[in-house]
């Protein structure tokens, strides 16, 4: 990843802010839809299998109250009590047109039948087929044991009666009462209703489910009250309720079937809706056709608008890089030039900034190097002569020694020495042992000078004398010990030069006993060390000051180094001076 151009990692980034909440809301609109459809299919069927309920329940409500009006009637009375095998023409009469004015009241009963416990019976459209006494029927044994209390017996299976319209036996449904004696509780009769199942299926039938689905209803036992005419499931076990009410979903014969039922506490039925998942699904397919859509064209102009803005913000940093790949092959004039105002042209400018100060920086160490140069030349021209003076004092040595003048030879070999290490082949950094051995030679001659005045001593380990340092860094800090410190005190006088190492760096010092500074002239004196010789015109701010030999110094070590080094000098009146040279640890050159 870290690898990949920046303008893949935008694309990546804004594909995924705007793709992926795209998909997660369409998945989570999908997943809403699917539960609201859900609930919503099972609450609307369950309302219309409660209305239905209600409809059936006031239909075999009225089969009840039709009982009740029967039972109470006194025509109806005196033939369960009175006759007993008598016939009763006027009587008869008045029942049957009693009784057929209630089917003309209610159109929803089909016939109604009246038997006493002789096995004589009336009804308006209902007979025996045989002469077997209708007491022994099965419908008429239940509504005794059921001691007056009204019960729907469901569609006649088998029984011994038939009527002039001749309804089959699934175009009905049966209820029975029995009548008891108000004194004795004895069953003086039974009435027998026959509801036409036409108002049952006018009561469902209208009612769908989507497309296909139904409404059907059962028993007590699970048999089919109502069901229609191309039903997805005949018969359904009733193993699979669980409860009164709720809903499930079965696979019958391939094919997944969402089931919702609610049973009716008065009539005992179970009315049952039942219809396709598949129906729901295509509902719901096409909801996610359509929010499939909508996240396919978000999508879409999500990556073009990806595309877009990564292009437009990666454009300007891929031409920054190509700025910057012309600086990298050492084009320093190249300019970055936009006039964005945001981070990648504040970016743009500030590298132009940069190349300007790189620019200034390489102008100054060029000027640098070049007054170092200068410094170096003009140390050399302060204390040397022209080469062919070092092949002079060479042949004076040897003249010398010819004649016996010994010390006229040695000084003469110190200063052959004094000129060969200075000019060192033209080289910046020596040897720390050959900068010794060229203050040992200068030394050496002003002590022929000034005899016992002059003592010198050198406390220097071995391995420092290993070290490199740059050259001439040493002789003219003794010089100006000796004429300013040395030679205007009364007596002899000492020059101490050590050398230690201190936290990583060379620490070199010349030592005198002389006649000190004062306090004036010394911050004069520190006030020529402090010019910054890195920055400026140094030839200019070499002019008027104290001490231009060590400020010789200074600046050579400065420029060379850095304004990390350099002299640092202490003294007191009277007591001596002490300057220390400040010097980074060189163990190799090349």
């Amino acid at each position: 990843m870290d690898n990949l151009p920046i303008r893949y990692k935008l694309i990546s980034l804004l594909l995924v802010i705007t793709i992926l909440p795209s998909i997660g809301l369409g998945s989570l609109i999908g997943w809403a839809v699917d539960r609201i459809m859900e609930r919503q299919i099972n609450e609307n069927t369950s309302q219309l299998i409660n209305q239905v309920n209600k409809t059936l329940e006031f239909y075999v409500s009225n089969m009840q109250n039709i009982t009740y009006l029967v039972a109470f009637n006194p025509d109806v009375k005196r033939f369960l009590t009175e006759r007993e095998g008598m016939q009763g023409m006027n009587d008869d009469y008045s029942i049957r047109q009693f009784l057929q004015g209630l089917t003309t009241l209610y159109p929803e009963v089909a016939g109604i039948l009246i038997v006493n416990r002789n096995g004589e019976y009336i009804s308006n459209e209902m007979y025996a087929r045989s002469p077997k006494p209708l007491t022994e029927e099965t419908w008429y044994q239940e509504a005794v044991k059921n001691k007056g209390i009204f019960k729907i017996i469901g569609h006649p299976m088998n029984r011994n009666v038939i009527t002039h319209a001749n309804y089959t036996n699934k175009e009905v449904v049966s209820v029975v009462r029995a009548i008891l004696n108000p004194s004795t509780q004895e069953v003086e009769g039974v009435v027998l209703i026959d509801l036409k199942l036409r108002v049952i299926a006018e009561a469902t039938k209208n009612v769908r489910l989507g497309k296909w689905g139904y409404l059907m209803v059962i028993d007590h036992r699970g048999e089919n009250i109502y069901i229609p005419a191309k039903p997805f499931i005949k018969e359904i076990p009733r193993q699979w309720f669980r409860g009164d009410f709720g809903a499930f979903s079965k696979k019958v014969h391939g094919q997944y079937l969402q089931f919702i039922y609610q049973r009716s506490p008065f009539t005992n039925w179970t009315t049952i809706g039942v219809f396709s998942n598949q129906e729901s699904a295509l509902e719901i397919k096409e909801i996610r056709f359509y929010v499939t859509s909508f996240v396919f064209f978000v999508c879409l102009i999500g990556i073009g608008a990806s595309y877009y803005l990564a292009y437009s913000m990666s454009r300007p940093i891929s031409r920054l890089i190509v700025f910057m790949k012309k600086v990298e092959a050492g084009d320093l004039s190249s300019r970055y030039h936009d006039d964005r105002a945001d981070e990648i042209g504040v970016l743009g400018r500030n590298f132009n900034h940069m190349l300007d100060q790189i620019q200034r920086f390489i102008s100054l160490a060029e000027w640098q190097e070049r007054q170092r140069w200068e410094a170096e030349l003009r140390s050399l021209q302060a204390h040397i002569k022209p080469h062919f003076l070092y092949n002079t004092l060479d042949t004076i040595q040897w003249m010398a020694r010819k004649k016996g003048a010994e010390d006229i030879a040695e000084v003469v070999e110190a200063l052959s020495k004094l000129f060969r290490i200075g000019l060192s082949k033209g080289k910046d950094i020596i040897s720390f042992a050959e900068e010794i051995e060229h203050v040992r030679s200068y030394l050496s001659i002003q002590k022929t000078r000034y005899k016992d005045k002059l003592h010198y001593t050198f406390d220097i380990a071995p391995e420092l004398q290993k070290l490199f340092v740059l050259k001439l860094v040493l002789q003219p800090i003794v010089e100006n010990a000796i004429y300013h410190g040395i030679k205007q005190r009364r007596g002899p006088g000492h020059i101490w030069i050590q050398a230690e190492e201190q936290e990583g760096r060379l620490l070199i010092r010349v030592k005198d006993d002389g006649v000190g500074m004062s306090l004036e002239k010394l911050a004069s004196l520190r006030e020529s060390l402090s010019i910054d010789f890195t920055l400026g015109d140094t030839e200019k701010k070499m002019k008027n000051i104290k001490g231009y030999g060590m400020v010789n110094v200074q600046a050579r070590l400065q420029l060379t180094f850095g304004n990390s080094y350099g002299l640092w000098i202490d003294s007191e009146e009277g007591r001596g001076t002490t300057v220390t040279i400040v010097h980074p640890m060189i163990r190799h050159i090349t």
